[in-house]
């Protein structure tokens, strides 16, 4: 747990969405934008190849050429945490050497899925990744998609590692992200992942956040995370809840994912549907749709007021 390097890791990380071109294959291109998109809204870097990213849907390849485009983009602009989890450990090693010789800042995984997996597989699974590269590694846990809840006593374990410099915890708990802080110690990273709670887990521990929804009200969660720490608790609590109501709305759609892609088309970003079996959205929700990104527009520039720099301002 010796992590000099958690201090450089803190902050706001959008999920990045997946980008593919007209006929759903990957578009390097599209992905391109979709990073240089992000560079100027205050987000400290992208998690790629995650939930959001589609990764399990896609084969080795096709994420591979995923990163490779991101880092092509905004390596040394943004911090980029790569999830290289797959079913396959075999497939996850060799993610994770690619994402080592391509130049990204950490890896990350979550359980293999669809098996249930004792603990001695899943540390198994996860410590194969470790030593294929000299990258940290971040745990990705999230019991309602893979079946498997992180124990304390195996994240004790493997933080033991000094390449093993934190946790996305993407349980509904804000107990367990409490109790893996405390296990962990101050030294070790702790990334909330539920972003209806993004400020109940900063409360509770968290060094900042990891989130789909990020990707369109960015501005809004920096300033949600700003708001945390100049100490102004209510000010964010009535921030989430303006966050909470988009995220309420954009659940309402046939995917989170095709909602929020679409608002990225209205906003001249390009990146696709999202893959089967996730669903696009339909042509009667385009209006709503249009709806909801004014709405988000009209907040960020509300609310998106509290800069890093008004933040040390205050704390001198």
């Amino acid at each position: 747990m010796t992590t000099g390097l958690v201090a450089n890791f803190q902050g706001v990380y959008i999920a990045l969405y997946s980008a593919y071109d007209n006929n759903g294959e990957v578009s390097r291109e599209r992905a391109k934008k979709l990073a240089r998109h992000y560079v100027s809204t205050g987000v400290k870097g992208l998690y790629v190849g995650g939930s959001s990213g589609e990764g399990i849907l896609q084969s080795v390849e096709e994420r591979k050429a995923m990163l490779e485009a991101v880092l092509e983009e905004v390596k040394g602009e943004l911090k980029i945490i790569v999830h290289v989890g797959a079913n396959s450990t075999r497939d996850s090693v060799e993610l994770s050497r690619h994402a080592e010789q391509c130049g990204a800042d950490a890896i990350s995984a979550v359980p293999s899925i669809y098996y249930r997996m004792s603990e001695a597989a899943v540390e198994h699974h996860w410590q194969s990744m470790i030593d294929s590269s000299s990258l940290p590694f971040i745990i990705y846990n999230i019991p309602q998609t893979t079946g498997f809840n992180l124990s304390v006593p195996l994240l004790r374990k493997l933080a033991a590692q000094d390449k093993v410099i934190g946790v996305k915890m993407s349980g509904e708990s804000t107990f367990d992200l409490q109790q893996y802080k405390m296990a962990g110690g101050e030294d070790f990273l702790v990334f909330n992942g539920p972003d209806e709670q993004f400020l109940a887990g900063r409360i509770m521990g968290a060094d900042g956040g990891i989130g789909g929804t990020y990707g369109v009200m960015p501005e809004l969660f920096c300033t949600l995370d700003h708001l945390f720490k100049l100490g102004r608790i209510g000010e964010a609590q009535s921030l989430q809840n303006v966050i909470n109501d988009f995220i309420t709305r954009l659940l309402r759609y046939p995917s989170l994912y095709g909602a929020c892609k679409h608002i990225l088309q209205l906003r001249g970003v390009e990146t696709g549907e999202p893959r089967l079996p996730l669903l696009p959205v339909r042509p009667e929700d385009h209006a709503s749709l249009t709806e909801l990104n004014q709405a988000i527009i009209a907040a960020t520039a509300k609310y998106a007021h509290v800069s890093p720099k008004e933040e040390v301002q205050r704390h001198a």
